[in-house]
This record gives C-alpha cells, sequence and structure tokens, in this order.
C-alpha cells in the first residue's frame, strides 16, 4: 500500500436519484435513472432530456451549484457536528475552464457562497480546483500533501458540477455528443454533488483510496488522433505502482463512462494492455443512472465504491477508478478495504 494513503470516513451525495448518499448509490445498485426534459431544444426541435437535481426550488447556475454542494456537505459531516472550520481544510471540484457554457462566478464566489450558505468560515487553506472529471483524483492528493506533509487531520473534498446549462446543452448538441432519438454516440448530461471526509486510515474497515496517478492523452477526443489509449495506460501504472499492486489484482471497476465510443475503447484499450489474467472485472458506470456530470460525476464514483464496501456487495476488495476529460487529463484512483 502507499505509505500515504487516504481513509474516507463518510460521505454525502445529491444525485437526479436521490438526495442521500444511500439513496443515491440504491438507485445505482438498482440501475435506476430519472432524466427529465430540459428547457431547452435539439436541433430537431425536440427537449433535450437531462438528469437533473429535484430539488423543492427551481436553483439555477451558482445557486444550485451552491445548494447542491451544502446538501452533501451537510449529510457528510452530519456525524461530525461541530466542527472546527478553521482546522478543516476545503478543496472544491468544480467544472474546468475551457468548458463552454461554464456557470458564471465559480471561480471568485462559489467557494465563499458555500461557506455563506453554511454560516461558517473556511480555514485559509481552502482551495478551487477546476479539472472537470479528474477533480476529484486531484484533490485527494491535494490532501495527502495537507494531511502528510503539514499535519493536517482531517480534508473536506466537495465536488459540485452541471452540463444542464443552455450553453454547454447547444454546445454538445452542436457537436453531435448528446445521446438523442438520432444519435446513440453520445452522452445524457447531468449534474449533483459529493462530499468526502478524508484522513488517516484508523485501522478499522474502511475505504482506503491507496494509489493515485496522472497522466495527459495526446489523442484526445477532439484531436482526431488515432486512439491508443497510453494516457489512462500510463495514469493505471501510476496509480498501481503507487499502491504495490497490479492490474491483475484489480477486481472491479468504477468510471466516468457516460456513453460516447470513444471513451469506452480507450477503457477497454488501457485495461487490455495492462491486464495479464484472462479473466475479465465487472465494470461499472454511474453516469447510466445520474448522467454525465462533470466534476460531480468523479464524486458519485467513489461514493458508489465507499457505498459497496460498507454494504457488502463490492465485487473484491480492490477497485479502480478512471476518469477521462476532454481535454486530454486522465486520472486513476486504486481504492481497497483498510
Amino acid at each position: 500500500m502507499s505509505a500515504t494513503p487516504l481513509a474516507v470516513q463518510s460521505a454525502g451525495m445529491v444525485s437526479s436519484v436521490g438526495l442521500t448518499a444511500p439513496s443515491s448509490c440504491a438507485a445505482i445498485r438498482a440501475g435506476i435513472s430519472n432524466p427529465t426534459e430540459t428547457r431547452c431544444r435539439d436541433s430537431q426541435d425536440e427537449w433535450i432530456i437531462a438528469h437533473q437535481v429535484p430539488f423543492e426550488k427551481p436553483w439555477r447556475g451558482l445557486s444550485k451549484l451552491t445548494r447542491m454542494a451544502v446538501s452533501a456537505i451537510e449529510e457528510c459531516l452530519a456525524l461530525a457536528w461541530p466542527i472546527d472550520w478553521s482546522r478543516l481544510p476545503v478543496l472544491l471540484c468544480s467544472s474546468e475552464r475551457s468548458r463552454p457554457g461554464r456557470v458564471d462566478g465559480i471561480d471568485d464566489r462559489l467557494l465563499h457562497d458555500i461557506a455563506e450558505e453554511l454560516g461558517v468560515g473556511f480555514s485559509p487553506e481552502a482551495a478551487l480546483f477546476c479539472h472537470g472529471r479528474t477533480g476529484i483524483a486531484v484533490a485527494l492528493m491535494h490532501a495527502r500533501k495537507l494531511i502528510y506533509s503539514q499535519g493536517v487531520e482531517r480534508v473536506l473534498i466537495v465536488t459540485t458540477d452541471t452540463l444542464v446549462t443552455r450553453r454547454t446543452l447547444a454546445h454538445y448538441e452542436r457537436n453531435h455528443r448528446l445521446l438523442t432519438p438520432t444519435n446513440s454516440n453520445g452522452f445524457m448530461p447531468g449534474e449533483g454533488a459529493c462530499a468526502f471526509l478524508v484522513g488517516r486510515p484508523t485501522g478499522q474497515r474502511q475505504l482506503i483510496c491507496a494509489g493515485i496517478g496522472f497522466d495527459v492523452e495526446a489523442a484526445h477526443i477532439d484531436s482526431g488522433a488515432p486512439l491508443r489509449g497510453d494516457g489512462l495506460v500510463h495514469a493505471h501504472k501510476a496509480a498501481l505502482a503507487d499502491c504495490g499492486r497490479s492490474m491483475d489484482d484489480v477486481d472491479y471497476r468504477v468510471t466516468d463512462l457516460g456513453g460516447e465510443h470513444y471513451y469506452f475503447k480507450e477503457a477497454h484499450l488501457a485495461f487490455t494492455r495492462l491486464r495479464r489474467q484472462a479473466t475479465d472485472t465487472e465494470l461499472w458506470h454511474p453516469a447510466q443512472c445520474t448522467g454525465a456530470g462533470g466534476a460531480a460525476l468523479g464524486g458519485v464514483c467513489l461514493a458508489v465504491v465507499h457505498a459497496a464496501l460498507e454494504r457488502g456487495y463490492a465485487p473484491g476488495a480492490t477497485a479502480l477508478l478512471h476518469f477521462s476529460d476532454d481535454d486530454g487529463e486522465r486520472a486513476s484512483i486504486v481504492c481497497t478495504v483498510g
């Protein structure tokens, strides 16, 4: 195992299929989805369908990102109150800056608005990570440094994101990337939020983030270059080496696959290039239930693994999580039982 493992102590989650982590993960396990019509139309004048969080109020934009994050945080920390916020760094993951239609105000207001909604003041170590789907891995790596190099006891990692904005939906629809009745090679957009309290392992039965790895794929989805999966292969190798394991030790995979053929091909190439055993592993992709929710989807994958361990339905002790952003960023996380 890595010399700097992280234990997930608690989790919170808001999605289109549940307003808590247990309800969301139960729905995902059962294969339940809840797509609804947006207020946007496609080129065929049909309503675009998306996985939207069903709050009691019609929040949009920054207000909804804030409300989703607060709900996830409150659930995650429900058993930890009162919180000394001056000693609890908050690492917030949201959309990459290059995303078309990105919600205005994320960079300069989102952290502040979440703290204000909670009625607290975040510590100076609070930070925003704008890496989209790979953000959860970036935040976990940063949490490692805070805990093992700076003596921080625990870190709160939050993911909140939405692809359900008019400009974002219009961009992906124009580029034939949305799943529609006339396009099977596409994804269904989504939104949501997750929160995780992480710290050093305590020796009890916990989900351990044991290995983390990164790389960049030159043949990203918009490049037009032939895909070999090099970026994801190198990310897998780095994560597996980080915790002293090989791909043959992996019992199941949990990924951000949303329906596009490119990413399924990449996942298959990377797995088969490193797997030596003839047996395959289960492949879980929660986006089929929650939609492709950007940075939120990275959190959803981790929450699903956490629930599978807690509820005893994981197909093995070791899971490989991996994430791919449109700009070529790749990340892998090896999770196991501590």
